[in-house]
């Protein structure tokens, strides 16, 4: 007997997926070097002797001082961007990955061996060290009281007081937290390895709702909209930039990316989204049928930062048959000169 035609157009909920990516026009590729580029190359600030994979970045903005964890070197370096130089470099640590710069000067370092490192700014003078499982990562400053929040192990927040360099206190989850933010005392975190988005509270230690990707693997990076009404999320299988609602996780819209997606941010009404397949998607934040602009970098560049008072992204691309270099990409008004 013959199908209705309801049944010979029924979409599994995968296709259906691809589908919905489909239909957005595809991006318009455009160079960095282009003058109609939203992102500018300004500047490369070489990193002499760094190999391997490059992981997270911190500022310094009184002393405009960039700090790079150089995950396959074993080494921090502080890059001074008016000289456009290395000025001083941390070695001896064991895969450094996340990285933040506190308000009195001290540089936090979280390693892939479970070592949490306080450093000062200027100079490798180590002030402190814990130790957390393995897999010490992504690191957050809570901008209430200064705690520096850290991602590691098999599934954990830590929190840490600056002042005393003593655990304050540990927020349990389900698997290894990758791309976190924090919005007050709520945080947001990927869980990929779990395929769920998990929304907690920092002070009363627990977990208060947890999303479903779905058929969405790969969620690495993830962005808060300042209001706090809204977060980002990218996924790498298939690869997508995806809007949820912060308070029930419903998905807003979900737009086709750029792939092997690790860092995500946004400057008003755009997102940057930087891929190690060698590009960053800028995208309209308000208008879900905008074009998306891909400017092309280079492959394996997948770590950025994004610092506002400067209007400018940094981007590290790792050394491929060259130099690892650091790409100052202007947002078209830098402040660096």
């Amino acid at each position: 007997m013959m199908r209705g035609m309801s049944g010979l157009f029924r979409m599994t909920p995968l296709f259906a997926a691809l589908f919905a990516n489909a239909c957005h026009a595809s991006p318009r590729a455009i160079s960095s070097s282009d003058p109609a580029s939203p992102l500018g190359l300004e500047r490369t600030i070489a990193l002499p002797d760094v190999s391997g994979r490059i992981d997270h970045f911190a500022i310094d903005l009184r002393d405009k001082l960039l700090f790079v964890a150089e995950y396959g070197n074993g080494t921090v370096d502080a890059v001074d961007l008016v000289a456009g130089t290395v000025a001083d470099r941390i070695t001896g640590l064991h895969e450094p990955q996340g990285l933040a710069v506190l308000a009195d000067g001290q540089v936090f370092v979280a390693c892939g061996d479970g070592s949490v490192h306080f450093y000062y700014a200027r100079g490798r003078h180590e002030i402190a060290t814990l130790t957390l499982e393995d897999d010490a990562d992504n690191v957050r400053v809570d901008a209430r009281n200064g705690h520096v929040v850290v991602g590691y192990g098999s599934g954990a927040l830590a929190v840490i007081d600056p002042a005393s360099h003593h655990l304050l206190a540990t927020l349990e989850l389900t698997g290894h937290p990758e791309g976190f933010r924090l919005i007050g005392g709520k945080a947001l975190v990927n869980i990929p390895d779990r395929g769920v988005i998990v929304a907690a509270d920092i002070d009363a230690g627990k977990v208060t709702s947890s999303w479903s990707t779905g058929l969405r693997r790969m969620n690495f990076p993830l962005a808060i909209d300042p209001s706090g009404r809204w977060f980002a999320i990218a996924y790498r299988f298939p690869a997508a930039l995806q809007v949820r609602s912060a308070d029930s996780g419903d998905e807003i819209r979900t737009r086709r990316a750029c792939g092997d997606a690790d860092d995500l941010f946004i400057d008003g009404d755009r997102f940057f989204l930087v891929c190690g397949a060698g590009n960053i998607d800028v995208v309209s934040t308000t208008d879900a049928g905008a074009e998306t602009v891909r400017v092309a970098t280079a492959p394996g560049a997948r770590t950025g930062l994004f610092v506002p008072e400067l209007r400018t992204l940094f981007l590290a691309v790792p050394s491929r048959g060259g130099s690892a270099a650091i790409w100052a990409l202007s947002t078209n008004a830098s402040s660096l000169k």
